[in-house]
């Protein structure tokens, strides 16, 4: 086995030498759909597009007093936690943010500094938000990326909205989605890490909980006994516990701001670690690929990585 975990690593070796790029590159304008398959897509390589999306009247429309006249009564799910990682492990937890529901004009006097409250919140409802919780915004932003849409021959199978203070940050995770992600206002910082760095990843089982908050203000991590451990990345790749995790320094992450105007591709199963100026706001498209032919090798290796791991 540790033949095998060897070889696991001289391949994400390998990928970094031969095809992977050394940072995120940049692409202007909206790019021809099939070039982008062909070159972005197909080989699972993230990339920031910029002046793809001037013509969105959210870029200019949506300060805080627009939002305030146009949604503020609206009520939105919020992620509230004391330090501002939600889904992240802490101690031997797995702990999940307290969900509120607040207007959101609520949620923008705390932003803005106008209300005191303990507690970091994020906008961060990954349901299609954007569409089911404010559907008055839909008109500033098109309804799906025209050149990613025909790409990939489908339109998005979630639109979600993103608002955080500061201090909110998500922690080191992958999803089965091509992503675009378009910043709107602010700044987006990305930690990336490709599939293929998955031998240097750590992951381990945690028992679920959730933050909640006491009327005193403190919060406190409660067990969620009826539900199974969830796999999770321990490292935080801000500060990696490298004694821990030796494997980890191996890994050769990416980092890239994303600026407002502009949008990140990033492919399914990449790893990121997602931090953001303060009141930044962003939307991002999920393109579902769990037929994709990459989906399937990548997870074929996360799973060799897994059994690999345990020996």
């Amino acid at each position: 086995m540790d033949a095998v975990k060897e070889r696991l690593a001289h391949f994400a070796q390998e990928a970094h030498d031969l095809y992977l790029n050394p940072s995120v590159p940049y692409v202007d304008g909206p790019p021809e759909p099939l070039h982008f398959y062909r070159h972005w897509i197909a080989p699972n390589k993230p990339c920031i597009v910029r002046n793809a999306f001037n013509h969105w009247p959210a870029l200019s429309r949506w300060t805080p007093a627009y939002l305030r006249e146009k949604v503020g009564s609206k009520v939105v799910s919020v992620a509230v936690t004391p330090n501002g990682y939600a889904d992240a492990v802490k101690d031997d937890r797995f702990v999940t943010p307290e969900e509120r529901r607040m207007s959101f004009s609520s949620v923008l006097d705390i932003i803005q500094g106008k209300v005191k409250q303990r507690g970091v919140l994020y906008v961060q409802k990954q349901c299609s938000n954007l569409l089911e919780e404010l559907p008055e915004l839909t008109d500033d932003v098109d309804a799906h990326v025209g050149w990613m849409s025909a790409a990939l021959g489908k339109s998005p199978d979630a639109v979600n909205f993103w608002l955080g203070e500061a201090d909110a940050v998500t922690s080191l995770h992958k999803d089965p989605y091509e992503n675009v992600y378009c910043v709107i206002s602010g700044r987006k910082d990305f930690i990336l890490l490709p599939p293929t760095d998955r031998p240097f990843i750590p992951y381990g089982l945690y028992q679920p909980a959730v933050y909640r908050q006491k009327d005193d203000g403190d919060f406190e991590v409660v067990d969620q006994n009826d539900r199974e451990k969830v796999p999770w990345i321990p490292v935080d790749p801000l500060d990696p516990d490298l004694e821990r995790y030796p494997m980890y320094r191996r890994a050769r992450p990416l980092r890239c701001s994303v600026k407002a105007g502009e949008m990140l591709y990033l492919p399914s199963l990449w790893f990121h670690h997602v931090r953001q100026s303060h009141g930044c706001i962003a939307v991002n498209f999920w393109y579902d690929m769990d037929f994709d032919i990459k989906y399937n090798y990548f997870t074929l290796l996360d799973a060799i990585t897994a059994v690999a791991s345990q020996k």
